[in-house]
């Protein structure tokens, strides 16, 4: 079986996009922009953002040009909901994983947005049910 459904789900393009937890541990962003830009993480009870609030639990992510000719750098910070990368090239490309358990009592919804125009890849890791990819469910239902 390959990864897509057995191990992970992606979806592009999901910036502001409410994420349904229930079928996996933990999620990964891919994002990227050219120059600085801000990165808010919150959580949800429904699909469509009721009781949005922010989730203040990033302290690490990473960061790299996006392009294949540099490392991914480790950055650190206090817990927050936000994510600012700086404008050197270095920062365009950043991951940040947020696990299941971090989502608040009775949140199941989870979004990361990008205050300019950067782009948010979301990735559902630890499927708690592996199927065909045609069978996943949609990640926002």
């Amino acid at each position: 079986m390959e990864a897509l459904g057995r191990a992970l789900n992606t979806q592009y393009l999901m910036n502001g996009l409410w994420i349904n937890m229930k079928y996996c541990s933990g999620v990964t962003f891919l994002c990227y922009n050219v120059g600085a830009e801000t990165y808010t993480l919150q959580n949800a009870t429904t699909a469509a953002g009721g009781g949005a609030a922010n989730l203040a639990t990033i302290t690490r992510y990473w960061t790299c040009t996006g392009n294949g000719s540099d490392t991914w750098t480790l950055n650190t910070q206090a817990a927050a909901a936000t994510v600012v990368t700086g404008a050197a090239a270095t920062a365009n490309c950043m991951v940040v994983e947020v696990d299941g358990v971090e989502l608040a009592d009775g949140f199941d919804y989870l979004n990361l947005t990008s205050t300019g125009g950067g782009i948010v890849v979301a990735i559902t890791r630890d499927l708690t049910v592996q199927r065909l990819p045609s069978n996943l469910p949609a990640m926002s239902a």
